[in-house]
């Protein structure tokens, strides 16, 4: 029998332009992910960090902090205020308080 021979070398490449496109794809994704995980692990760890301190000033004062000035000049809390911005809301003195952090590069 005859068979084209132009038709299976067409064939044969496109599979590799076909992962070659696939894996680019691949690779743009996973590599525009890992800044927008880092902000917000920054962020996180910032929110964990005042809640932590509030925390504390709770343990040793029997009251939750007013605000959050009195956590960075009593406890020592220090917050990246030019990178986030931090809402702290601290609705009664016994109970916890909400607190929310948000890039401002958003």
């Amino acid at each position: 029998m005859y068979s084209d021979r132009t038709e299976k070398k067409g064939r044969r490449f496109l599979w590799p332009l076909l992962a070659a496109v696939l894996l680019a794809v691949l690779l743009l994704s996973v590599f525009r992910h890992p800044k927008t995980d880092l902000e917000d692990s920054g962020a996180r760890a910032i929110r964990e960090a005042v809640r932590r301190s509030a925390l504390q000033c709770y343990a040793v004062e029997g009251v939750y902090p007013p605000n959050l000035q009195y956590l960075e000049d009593n406890y020592g809390l220090q917050v990246n205020t030019k990178d986030y911005y931090v809402s702290y809301e601290a609705f009664a003195s016994n109970l916890p308080p909400t607190v929310k952090v948000v890039n401002r590069k958003e």
